[in-house]
Protein backbone atom coordinates (compact mmCIF):
# COMPACT_ATOMS: atom_id res chain seq x y z
CA UNK A 1 0.00 0.00 0.00
CA UNK A 2 1.36 3.33 -0.59
CA UNK A 3 1.69 6.42 1.67
CA UNK A 4 -1.14 8.51 -0.29
CA UNK A 5 -4.02 5.08 0.70
CA UNK A 6 -2.49 4.81 4.12
CA UNK A 7 -3.31 8.51 4.70
CA UNK A 8 -6.43 8.55 2.81
CA UNK A 9 -7.93 5.35 5.54
CA UNK A 10 -6.48 7.07 8.66
CA UNK A 11 -8.53 10.24 7.68
CA UNK A 12 -11.53 8.74 7.13
CA UNK A 13 -11.41 6.83 10.61
CA UNK A 14 -10.56 9.63 12.29
CA UNK A 15 -13.79 11.43 10.94
CA UNK A 16 -16.10 8.55 11.74
CA UNK A 17 -15.05 8.60 15.52
CA UNK A 18 -15.33 12.07 15.71
CA UNK A 19 -18.87 12.12 14.39
CA UNK A 20 -20.30 8.75 16.58
CA UNK A 21 -20.06 10.92 20.13
CA UNK A 22 -21.41 13.75 18.49
CA UNK A 23 -24.33 11.62 17.73
CA UNK A 24 -24.51 9.89 20.89
CA UNK A 25 -24.83 13.31 22.29
CA UNK A 26 -27.80 14.46 20.00
CA UNK A 27 -29.74 11.62 21.09
CA UNK A 28 -29.27 12.35 24.71
CA UNK A 29 -30.36 15.83 24.19
CA UNK A 30 -33.40 14.31 22.37
CA UNK A 31 -34.57 12.14 25.15
CA UNK A 32 -33.46 14.66 27.73
CA UNK A 33 -36.42 17.53 25.75
CA UNK A 34 -39.38 14.87 25.70
CA UNK A 35 -41.39 14.91 29.14
CA UNK A 36 -41.47 11.31 30.79
CA UNK A 37 -44.61 9.38 29.60
CA UNK A 38 -46.37 7.77 33.25
CA UNK A 39 -46.60 4.01 32.30
CA UNK A 40 -50.22 3.04 31.78
CA UNK A 41 -50.13 0.40 34.86
CA UNK A 42 -48.98 3.66 36.98
CA UNK A 43 -52.43 5.81 35.80
CA UNK A 44 -54.57 2.64 36.15
CA UNK A 45 -53.66 2.00 40.09
CA UNK A 46 -53.96 5.37 40.40
CA UNK A 47 -57.62 5.32 39.25
CA UNK A 48 -58.46 2.61 41.51
CA UNK A 49 -57.21 4.06 44.31
CA UNK A 50 -59.59 7.42 43.20
CA UNK A 51 -62.45 5.43 42.68
CA UNK A 52 -61.98 3.56 46.65
CA UNK A 53 -61.05 6.59 48.09
CA UNK A 54 -64.77 7.91 46.51
CA UNK A 55 -66.69 5.12 47.68
CA UNK A 56 -65.38 4.73 50.64
CA UNK A 57 -66.04 8.49 51.43
CA UNK A 58 -69.91 7.91 49.82
CA UNK A 59 -70.17 5.23 52.28
CA UNK A 60 -68.99 6.92 55.09
CA UNK A 61 -72.06 9.68 54.24
CA UNK A 62 -74.09 7.09 53.72
CA UNK A 63 -73.91 5.43 57.13
CA UNK A 64 -73.65 8.72 58.82
CA UNK A 65 -76.86 9.57 57.28
CA UNK A 66 -79.06 6.13 57.95
CA UNK A 67 -77.89 6.85 61.79
CA UNK A 68 -79.19 10.16 61.94
CA UNK A 69 -82.62 8.93 60.61
CA UNK A 70 -82.57 6.17 63.32
CA UNK A 71 -81.78 8.73 65.64
CA UNK A 72 -84.38 10.55 64.66
CA UNK A 73 -86.59 8.28 63.94
CA UNK A 74 -86.12 7.32 68.06
CA UNK A 75 -86.59 10.97 69.37
CA UNK A 76 -89.47 11.09 67.92
CA UNK A 77 -91.07 7.49 68.83
CA UNK A 78 -89.98 8.61 72.62
CA UNK A 79 -91.72 12.16 72.16
CA UNK A 80 -94.87 9.70 71.17
CA UNK A 81 -94.35 7.67 73.72
CA UNK A 82 -94.14 10.40 76.23
CA UNK A 83 -96.94 11.50 75.20
CA UNK A 84 -99.24 8.95 74.97
CA UNK A 85 -98.27 7.77 78.34
CA UNK A 86 -99.07 11.18 80.06
CA UNK A 87 -102.66 10.56 78.64
CA UNK A 88 -102.91 7.39 79.52
CA UNK A 89 -102.30 8.77 83.57
CA UNK A 90 -104.24 11.64 82.77
CA UNK A 91 -107.60 9.26 81.55
CA UNK A 92 -106.71 6.72 84.19
CA UNK A 93 -106.96 9.85 87.06
CA UNK A 94 -109.99 11.55 85.58
CA UNK A 95 -111.79 8.00 85.23
CA UNK A 96 -110.75 7.50 89.03
CA UNK A 97 -112.34 10.58 90.30
CA UNK A 98 -115.57 9.96 87.60
CA UNK A 99 -115.92 6.66 89.68
CA UNK A 100 -115.67 8.56 93.08
CA UNK A 101 -117.55 11.02 92.37
CA UNK A 102 -120.23 8.52 90.81
CA UNK A 103 -120.45 6.28 93.93
CA UNK A 104 -120.56 9.59 95.86
CA UNK A 105 -124.17 11.08 93.49
CA UNK A 106 -125.35 7.26 94.14
CA UNK A 107 -124.95 7.00 98.01
CA UNK A 108 -126.24 11.04 97.74
CA UNK A 109 -129.00 9.95 95.58
CA UNK A 110 -130.23 6.83 97.92
CA UNK A 111 -130.14 8.75 100.99
CA UNK A 112 -131.85 11.78 99.58
CA UNK A 113 -134.27 9.60 98.00
CA UNK A 114 -135.04 7.57 101.34
CA UNK A 115 -134.93 11.11 103.09
CA UNK A 116 -137.75 12.61 100.32
CA UNK A 117 -140.17 9.13 100.90
CA UNK A 118 -139.76 9.35 104.96
CA UNK A 119 -140.81 13.15 104.66
CA UNK A 120 -143.76 11.93 102.67
CA UNK A 121 -144.96 9.17 104.54
CA UNK A 122 -144.79 11.65 107.86
CA UNK A 123 -148.31 12.60 107.77
CA UNK A 124 -149.79 9.35 107.81
CA UNK A 125 -147.71 9.05 110.68
CA UNK A 126 -149.16 11.89 112.32
CA UNK A 127 -152.84 11.18 111.77
CA UNK A 128 -152.43 7.29 112.82
CA UNK A 129 -151.14 8.53 116.10
CA UNK A 130 -153.83 11.09 116.22
CA UNK A 131 -156.19 7.89 115.58
CA UNK A 132 -154.63 5.97 118.01
CA UNK A 133 -155.37 9.00 120.38
CA UNK A 134 -158.92 8.91 119.48
CA UNK A 135 -159.79 5.11 120.00
CA UNK A 136 -158.75 5.50 123.83
CA UNK A 137 -161.66 8.28 124.00
CA UNK A 138 -164.09 6.52 121.84
CA UNK A 139 -165.76 3.29 121.41
CA UNK A 140 -167.50 4.36 117.75
CA UNK A 141 -166.39 1.68 116.03
CA UNK A 142 -167.42 3.13 112.34
CA UNK A 143 -165.83 6.57 113.34
CA UNK A 144 -162.66 4.39 113.81
CA UNK A 145 -163.20 2.37 110.91
CA UNK A 146 -163.68 5.37 108.91
CA UNK A 147 -160.84 7.41 110.27
CA UNK A 148 -158.59 4.35 109.54
CA UNK A 149 -159.90 3.82 105.70
CA UNK A 150 -158.98 7.57 105.52
CA UNK A 151 -155.35 7.16 106.74
CA UNK A 152 -154.56 3.88 104.01
CA UNK A 153 -155.96 5.82 101.34
CA UNK A 154 -153.66 9.19 102.11
CA UNK A 155 -150.90 6.46 102.29
CA UNK A 156 -151.33 4.83 99.13
CA UNK A 157 -151.44 8.10 97.34
CA UNK A 158 -148.45 9.23 98.75
CA UNK A 159 -146.44 6.22 97.59
CA UNK A 160 -148.08 6.16 94.23
CA UNK A 161 -146.98 9.70 93.85
CA UNK A 162 -143.29 8.43 94.87
CA UNK A 163 -143.27 5.76 92.07
CA UNK A 164 -145.21 2.55 93.72
CA UNK A 165 -147.98 0.98 91.89
CA UNK A 166 -149.81 -2.58 92.40
CA UNK A 167 -150.12 -5.17 89.93
CA UNK A 168 -153.23 -6.27 88.59
CA UNK A 169 -154.02 -9.62 89.21
CA UNK A 170 -157.88 -10.10 88.94
CA UNK A 171 -158.59 -11.70 85.57
CA UNK A 172 -154.96 -11.78 84.31
CA UNK A 173 -153.20 -14.87 82.79
CA UNK A 174 -150.41 -16.09 84.56
CA UNK A 175 -147.58 -14.35 83.85
CA UNK A 176 -143.78 -15.49 85.58
CA UNK A 177 -142.47 -11.58 85.26
CA UNK A 178 -145.53 -10.27 87.70
CA UNK A 179 -146.52 -13.14 89.45
CA UNK A 180 -145.52 -16.00 91.54
CA UNK A 181 -147.90 -19.23 91.16
CA UNK A 182 -148.66 -20.36 95.02
CA UNK A 183 -151.13 -23.30 94.59
CA UNK A 184 -152.76 -25.06 91.13
CA UNK A 185 -156.28 -25.71 90.98
CA UNK A 186 -158.51 -27.27 87.76
CA UNK A 187 -159.91 -24.62 85.80
CA UNK A 188 -163.77 -25.25 86.27
CA UNK A 189 -164.08 -23.86 82.60
CA UNK A 190 -161.35 -24.32 79.52
CA UNK A 191 -161.46 -20.65 79.26
CA UNK A 192 -160.16 -20.05 82.98
CA UNK A 193 -157.01 -22.39 82.15
CA UNK A 194 -153.46 -20.48 82.76
CA UNK A 195 -155.70 -17.75 84.41
CA UNK A 196 -154.95 -15.94 87.96
CA UNK A 197 -158.12 -17.03 90.18
CA UNK A 198 -156.80 -15.73 93.42
CA UNK A 199 -154.24 -13.15 94.87
CA UNK A 200 -152.97 -14.55 98.35
CA UNK A 201 -150.65 -11.89 98.32
CA UNK A 202 -150.17 -8.68 96.17
CA UNK A 203 -147.58 -7.62 94.06
CA UNK A 204 -146.06 -4.06 93.61
CA UNK A 205 -143.72 -2.41 91.47
CA UNK A 206 -141.53 0.99 91.44
CA UNK A 207 -141.15 2.64 88.40
CA UNK A 208 -142.08 -0.05 86.17
CA UNK A 209 -139.52 -2.48 87.93
CA UNK A 210 -141.31 -4.85 90.08
CA UNK A 211 -139.70 -5.47 93.72
CA UNK A 212 -142.32 -8.08 94.66
CA UNK A 213 -144.22 -10.91 92.54
CA UNK A 214 -148.02 -11.05 93.12
CA UNK A 215 -148.44 -14.54 95.11
CA UNK A 216 -151.23 -16.08 92.75
CA UNK A 217 -153.27 -19.52 92.62
CA UNK A 218 -153.53 -20.57 89.23
CA UNK A 219 -156.36 -22.66 87.46
CA UNK A 220 -154.93 -25.35 85.41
Amino acid sequence: MSKKNKNKKYMKESATEASTPQAETQEEAIETNQPSQPSQDSQDSQSSQDSQSSQSSEDSQSSATEEEKLLSALSEAEEKFNELHDKYLRQMAEFENYRKRTLKEKSELILNASAKLMTAVLPVLDDMDRAHDAMATTDDAASIREGFELIATKFRSILEQNGLKKIDTEGQPFDTDFHEAIAMVPATDDSLKGQVIDCVQKGYKLNDRVIRHSKVVVAN
